[in-house]
C-alpha cells in the first residue's frame, strides 16, 4: 500500500431531459452530503463523496477536475508548441495543457477526477463512453509525463454512470485490465430497469439523447456477461431501502414487475428505481446498504457508499463469511406452510455505518429455506442473474458465492482514532432468523433468532493473528493470555472464546459457534491481507 492513492474518477447517474443544472454543478451531485442528528463527531456530518476525499488524513486525494474541458463543438490545440500528444489536445475531451501543468507536477497518483459527460454532444451512450476512454488516457499521459507507474485508476460510477464506464469497457476491451484498477457501481441497473417499458410514441417527444439514454436501461439491451473486464475488481452497492425514493412511478413499477416475477404484490426488492438483483453482476462481490436510489441520503449521497468504496479500493484485509452449519429449532406452523429467512449485518468499529445490511425492512435476507438447516437448493447467483428478468425471479435470495458465502467485503486496519493504541480489527455482527407463514394461518414475521456479536482480530505475542468472539464491548490488547480472556468474559458477563482454525478450511479461515432460543449455527470466517 502507498500513501498516495490510484487516480480516482466519479461519474454521475442520469441527469433528466433538462441538462441546465447538471451543467452548472462542478462536482455533478457529488459534492451533496448528508446529516445525520442523532450521530456525533465525525459521523454527525458527512459532507459528501469529494470533500470528504479531499480531507481524508488517510488516504488524501488532490482535485484535478478541471485538467480536462469538456465541449460541444472540437477544440484545437492552443498552445502548438506543448509536447502534449496532439491527439490528447484536439477534440471535445481535451487536456487543458497550463492547468495540467501545475496540477499534475507531482504525477496523477492521488488525484480525483469528476467526469462531466453531460457537457457532451450527441447525447449518447457511446459518446459518453468515447470520452471516458479519451480521459483514461488523458491521465495515463499524465504519469507517463511525470515518469510515474501508472497501475491504473479506481473508478465510482452511480446509477447510468455505471452503463457510461460500460460503454468505455466495450472500446477498451483487454486494454481496460491496464487502464482500470478497481470499479464500485452504485445503484447500476447492470440488468436494465425491470419495468422499462416506454412507448414508442413517448419516447419520440422526449428531447434528442434522451430516449437513447432511457433505451439503455432496457433489460433486452443489457448483456449482463459481456463486461470486458474481471468480475472480482467490481464492487457493486446494491440499495435496498425503497421507502425513502421519492419517485412514486417507480415504486409501483417495481411492485407490478414482481408481480409478473413472483406472482404477488407483497415485495419491492429495490432501491426505489432499480431492482436488487439488476445492481447486481455475476462473479463480482456486492453489498447491501439501506439506502434510496438517488435524493437526501441515498446511495450517492450518504456516507455508507464512500466508506465502502473507500475499503475496497485501499483495505487492508479481505473478508469473508460463510454459513457453515445451522439449524432452527422451533418454529413450523402445524397448520401453515412455514418459510425461514437468514440474514447479517456487518459493522466495523468506531464508525456509524454498516458495510452490509441484511434485514426483514430491507427484503434481502437468504431464504426462503423450508428445511431446519437450510439446506434447500438455493438459485445460484450467478446463475439466476445471467437468465433475463422476464425469465426469472427477483434473483436476491441466493446466496452471495459458493459454499454459502454471506458475505465477503474489505476492512481498514487504519481506520481508527489517532490516539488509540489498539490496532486490532473488530466487526459487530447482527445475526438474524425470520419465520414467516406463506399460507396465512400465522404470524408472517416471527422472529426466531437475533443476536449480535463482536469478532476480533488481533495479533499475539507470537505474531500470529488470531480471532476472538465476543458478546460483548470488553475487547482484548496485544500479548493475550488466558487470565485476559477469563477477565474479559467476567468484565461484562459475556462470552469470549477464541476461535479454531476451521476444519479442513483454507489457511486463515476461522470458526465460531452462535446460538440462543430457537437457533444455533457454525460459522466461518477468513481474513486475507491485501497486497
Amino acid at each position: 500500500m502507498t500513501n498516495r492513492p490510484r487516480p480516482l474518477i466519479l461519474i454521475r447517474g442520469f441527469g433528466g431531459p433538462d441538462l441546465q443544472d447538471e451543467r452548472s454543478n462542478v462536482y455533478q451531485g457529488f459534492n451533496d452530503g448528508s446529516c445525520y442528528p442523532k450521530a456525533r463527531g465525525e459521523n454527525y456530518l458527512y459532507e459528501g463523496f469529494v470533500l470528504r476525499c479531499l480531507k481524508s488524513s488517510r488516504h488524501p486525494y488532490r482535485d484535478a477536475t478541471n485538467v480536462v474541458g469538456y465541449y460541444e463543438e472540437e477544440q484545437t490545440p492552443f498552445s502548438p508548441g506543448d509536447d502534449w500528444p496532439e491527439e490528447l489536445r484536439r477534440g471535445t475531451v481535451i487536456v487543458d495543457v497550463p492547468t495540467a501543468r501545475s496540477v499534475l507536477a507531482q504525477g496523477v497518483a492521488g488525484t480525483m477526477w469528476v467526469y462531466r459527460f453531460y457537457d457532451l454532444v450527441p447525447r449518447s451512450l457511446d459518446r459518453y463512453g468515447e470520452g471516458l476512454v479519451k480521459l483514461l488516457k488523458i491521465i495515463e499521459e499524465g504519469a507517463r509525463r511525470a515518469g510515474e507507474e501508472f497501475t491504473g485508476v479506481d473508478v465510482v460510477a452511480h446509477s447510468m454512470g455505471g452503463l457510461v464506464l460500460r460503454a468505455a469497457l466495450s472500446r477498451l476491451g483487454t486494454r481496460s485490465e491496464d487502464l482500470i484498477h478497481r470499479i464500485v457501481t452504485l445503484g447500476t441497473p447492470h440488468r436494465g430497469i425491470a419495468f422499462q417499458l416506454l412507448p414508442a410514441a413517448l419516447a419520440r417527444s422526449l428531447p434528442l439523447g434522451v430516449a437513447d439514454e432511457i433505451a439503455a436501461f432496457d433489460p433486452r439491451r443489457t448483456d449482463i456477461l459481456g463486461i470486458p473486464f474481471p468480475a472480482p475488481r467490481i464492487l457493486t452497492v446494491v440499495g435496498t431501502n425503497h421507502q425513502a425514493y421519492a419517485n412514486g412511478f417507480a415504486n409501483l413499477g417495481n411492485r407490478l414487475s414482481t408481480l409478473i416475477d413472483e406472482g404477488t404484490l407483497a415485495y419491492n426488492r429495490s432501491d426505489g428505481l432499480v431492482k436488487q438483483s439488476s445492481a447486481q453482476i455475476p462473479g463480482a462481490p456486492r453489498t447491501f446498504v439501506d439506502k434510496c436510489h438517488g435524493g437526501r441520503d441515498s446511495l450517492v449521497t450518504s456516507r455508507e457508499a464512500y466508506e465502502i468504496a473507500m475499503r475496497f479500493f485501499h483495505g487492508t484485509h479481505h473478508v469473508r463469511l460463510r454459513l457453515a452449519r445451522a439449524e432452527v429449532k422451533r418454529g413450523h406452523d402445524i397448520f401453515g406452510k412455514s418459510e425461514f429467512f437468514f440474514g447479517v449485518s456487518v459493522k466495523p468499529r468506531y464508525v456509524d455505518f454498516e458495510l452490509f445490511h441484511q434485514s426483514k425492512d430491507a427484503e434481502n435476507c437468504y431464504g426462503p429455506f423450508h428445511t431446519d438447516d437450510f439446506s434447500d437448493p438455493l438459485p445460484d447467483l450467478a446463475a439466476e442473474l445471467a437468465r433475463p428478468l422476464s425469465e426469472s425471479g427477483d434473483g436476491t435470495t441466493g446466496w452471495a458465492g459458493p459454499g454459502r458465502l454471506v458475505w465477503e467485503g474489505w476492512v481498514d486496519a487504519s481506520a481508527k482514532p489517532a490516539d488509540s493504541l489498539d490496532h486490532s480489527l473488530v466487526l459487530r455482527l447482527e445475526v438474524y432468523v425470520g419465520e414467516r407463514d406463506s399460507f396465512g394461518v400465522g404470524f408472517s414475521d416471527n422472529l426466531v433468532f437475533g443476536k449480535q456479536y463482536y469478532v476480533q482480530a488481533v495479533f499475539e505475542a507470537d505474531g500470529t493473528l488470531a480471532l476472538y468472539l465476543h458478546t460483548g464491548e470488553t475487547f482484548l490488547g496485544p500479548d493475550i493470555t488466558p487470565a485476559m480472556v477469563a477477565a474479559a468474559a467476567a468484565a461484562e458477563g459475556a462470552e469470549v472464546q477464541r476461535m479454531a482454525p476451521a476444519a479442513g478450511g483454507a489457511p486463515g479461515t476461522w470458526t465460531f459457534h452462535v446460538e440462543g432460543t430457537g437457533f444455533e449455527a457454525d460459522l466461518e470466517v477468513s481474513m486475507e491481507r491485501e497486497v
